[in-house]
């Protein structure tokens, strides 16, 4: 296990460095210079070099790199070029956010997706299963920011359900958060607890069907108890590391239902400072979603054994 343990790690640090040199070298690529975006259209050819001289973009691209690796082992992702403020608090502001969006979009996923599989693997051939996979085809194939505006539209602006935006913090009121958070938690899991669903339906129809569940149902096992202790539980390999999949994309990918809902989240974040060219705050919030895949990743890992006893982690498969 501490082989496995270590390997792993080993391997996040290396994809934690390669990707790093991925966004270093992709923010660069983006049209436009920050120093002009600092001094202004108007601004003189010297007081655009001293600028570039004091962010460091005057150096060689391995000289400008080599500082930014050096600051980011430390935890110091330097200061925001738009705003002045040190990168660390903006983060530290708007990731919160991210993270309880994504994990109650992941809750609802979650609960939706695997009843609706269970429900479609159990009932086959039937209504039960039509409907569910009609529902999964139809999340997966309309657009998230299309839905989130309809719901925008007659849920908060027609029926006055829920509020078109806005957000409070969980610590200062946690029902105001649930019921500021439950639309954009909604509208972003639609689509993963599809997935989910997809997962969970396939994984159990092969299981449902194997030899030792027919002998359980042969020895007059009840139908729950073969559903949820052999169905279920056999399937939770495949589901698990779908979820693993699906939560590392929504700390990623709630940019679009983040700035729908006008959510002082990441995604926000990240969109004002690829407009203003804020390479420290670009790099910064990227490196830290590389970080956060790779975690859940290495804790799905993990979790394997957890769910199934048959798996001991040895650093190869056995």
């Amino acid at each position: 296990m501490l082989r496995y343990l270590f390997h792993r790690l080993w391997q996040s640090a290396v994809t934690l460095v390669l990707a790093s040199i991925v966004v270093f070298v992709g923010v660069r690529a983006l049209p436009g210079d920050p120093a002009l975006a600092m001094a202004g259209e108007n601004a003189d050819p010297a007081t655009i070099k001293a600028i570039r001289a004091q962010l460091g973009l005057d150096q060689s691209l391995p000289v400008q790199y080599l500082r930014f690796a050096g600051h980011a082992l430390t935890g110091d992702f330097g200061k925001s070029t738009a705003t002045g403020m040190p990168v660390n608090q903006m983060i530290g502001a708007t990731l919160p956010v991210t993270i309880q969006l994504a994990l109650y979009a992941m809750a609802i996923a979650v609960l939706a997706g695997m009843t609706a599989g269970v429900v479609a693997a159990v009932f086959r051939g039937r209504w039960p299963e039509w409907a569910a996979n009609g529902f999964s085809l139809l999340a997966l194939s309309v657009p998230t920011f299309w839905v989130g505006i309809l719901a925008i539209l007659y849920l908060s602006v027609q029926l006055g359900w829920f509020p078109a935006s806005g957000y409070v913090a969980l610590s200062e009121n946690p029902l105001r958060w649930m019921y500021y958070l439950t639309l954009p938690a909604l509208i972003l899991g639609i689509s993963h607890a599809a997935v989910i669903q997809r997962q969970t339906r396939a994984s159990m129809v092969g299981t449902l069907t194997a030899d030792f569940v027919r002998t359980a149902r042969a020895k007059g096992l009840g139908s729950g108890a073969v559903i949820l202790r052999y169905g279920l539980r056999n399937s939770l390999i495949v589901v698990t590391t779908v979820i693993g999949l699906q939560l590392g994309g929504l700390i990623a990918g709630g940019v679009v239902t983040e700035r729908i809902f006008s959510l002082p989240g990441m995604g926000k974040l990240t969109l004002d400072s690829v407009f203003t060219r804020d390479y420290p705050v670009i790099q910064a919030v990227v490196l830290v979603v590389t970080a956060a895949y790779i975690v859940i990743n290495l804790l799905i890992d993990l979790l394997y054994t957890a769910i199934d006893p048959r798996i001991r982690v040895s650093g190869r498969a056995q």
